[in-house]
């Protein structure tokens, strides 16, 4: 039987990242919760949000002690995605490289697939 890629994948500086971002809230989360939305001028936008408690059809990725709700709406438009965490001089940020766009939007908003 082979093995199913997982839908996301995240870097060590992304998993490390979540696990601060979740430390220092004030109600618990089991979780970070991604998505997508219609909006932007490309099309499509990544959400990320703490997760309060699992959905019925919720896909569900555990890595280096962070587990990620992705919602299932999401999934075909994600898969094999990296997600990361991105610090310079200028900004700092999660950036998903997601192998299945098309394009995206001059500011890094939105894509397509």
């Amino acid at each position: 039987m082979t093995e199913r890629m997982p839908p996301l994948t995240l870097t060590d500086a992304a998993a490390q990242r979540v696990k601060t971002l979740m430390e220092g809230r004030d109600q618990p989360a089991i979780g970070i919760r991604i998505g997508v939305q219609n909006k932007g001028c490309s099309g499509l936008s990544y959400t990320m949000d703490f997760a309060e408690e699992r959905q019925p059809l919720d896909e569900v990725v555990e890595t280096q002690g962070v587990t990620v709700l992705i919602d299932p709406k999401a999934t075909m438009f994600i898969v094999g995605t990296v997600m990361d965490y991105v610090e310079d001089r200028m900004q700092s940020g999660f950036v998903f490289r997601n192998p299945n766009e098309k394009g995206r939007c001059g500011c890094g908003e939105s894509f397509h697939v």
